[in-house]
């Protein structure tokens, strides 16, 4: 008997191999798969611009960036508390000081528009199709300001693949993978958080069928339809519990790498587990030749390989 509709990804057309560049956009969920990539040494960008949710911000901020569009003093507002933000990125950027601000967020721009163009592979992650408009521009976040002052509305599929098509089309040497947050957004309320998907799924649709350097990798799928069960969400009952985060990224490993990709993977995985493993006599002389080896085998693999154990390293050389 069976119990569960257990969902294989796709196999990419083109495989993610060690030293290729991938830089990771979006909401959320493209932080937590980016974080799994990133500790096991693949060279990755995670959202340089904060956590944005709709296709269109993302979009905007991207374009922004590749453009050299900076951020102007006339664009920064303040909050009553007396902390300056700007309409156009999430609430990681906020300073006291409007000119500390400008220059972070600038930076930000020009470190995504610098690892962009550097990225071989693009993992881009929609959160939800809803946006709000003030003044009739797309705003990344509200800020917290009066509800009063924005219009919300549905982002039209047109709107989404016209705009994704565009960026695709300018870099067809970039391979993008689309995701579709598994994430509830139940402020939109089930049926709009259903429609908000659901759009969401048919723009990604869309583009990976007109577009050869597109690939979508089911995450809302394998949440909703395989796990499909409240034990693997978290306290929240909206994102998805480490459990669950850890099968979905086994699943994207299995339809992204090679076999040799996976064999270096999990080579380098012995090495970081040694390193976050807490041993029950660390002032032991054979513990602490064990460290000794690790850390050998840690810096082979930055001189031969270019993988980034100087963290491991640390750790370990505090230890000895």
């Amino acid at each position: 008997m069976k119990f569960r509709t257990e969902l294989k990804a796709s196999p990419f057309a083109r495989k993610i191999r060690y030293g290729e560049p991938i830089f990771a956009i979006g909401s959320c969920f493209a932080d937590e798969v980016g974080a799994r990539l990133e500790a096991d040494k693949f060279p990755i960008t995670r959202n340089p611009l904060g956590t944005l949710f709709n296709p269109l911000s993302i979009y905007g901020l991207l374009g922004r960036a590749l453009h050299q569009v900076v951020f102007t003093p006339d664009e920064v507002q303040q909050h009553t508390s007396g902390d300056h933000f700007l309409y156009g990125l999430p609430t990681r950027f906020t300073s006291d000081k409007a000119d500390e601000l400008l220059n972070e967020a600038n930076e930000a721009l020009y470190q995504t528009q610098l690892r962009f163009h550097e990225a071989d592979h693009v993992l881009v992650t929609f959160g939800t199709a809803w946006l709000y408009r003030l003044n009739g521009e797309v705003v990344a976040n509200c800020h917290k300001q009066p509800q009063s002052l924005f219009t919300r509305e549905l982002a039209s599929l047109h709107e989404i693949t016209q705009r994704w098509s565009l960026m695709m089309q300018r870099h067809p040497a970039k391979q993008f993978i689309f995701t579709v947050s598994p994430i509830r957004h139940l402020g939109d309320g089930a049926e709009g958080n259903a429609v908000s998907k659901a759009t969401l799924r048919l723009a990604v649709e869309e583009l990976c069928s007109k577009h050869p350097n597109g690939h979508y990798f089911p995450a809302y799928e394998l949440l909703l339809d395989d796990l499909r069960d409240y034990r693997f969400y978290a306290d929240d009952l909206c994102h998805p519990s480490p459990q669950a985060v850890s099968y979905i990224y086994e699943k994207f490993a299995e339809a992204a790498f090679d076999d040799e990709t996976r064999n270096t993977m999990n080579r380098l995985r012995t090495l970081t587990s040694f390193a976050a493993h807490r041993p029950l006599n660390p002032a032991s002389e054979q513990y602490r030749n064990e460290c000794r080896r690790i850390i050998e085998r840690m810096e082979e693999e930055q001189r031969k390989n270019n993988h980034d154990f100087s963290a491991e390293i640390a750790l370990l050389k505090g230890r000895v």
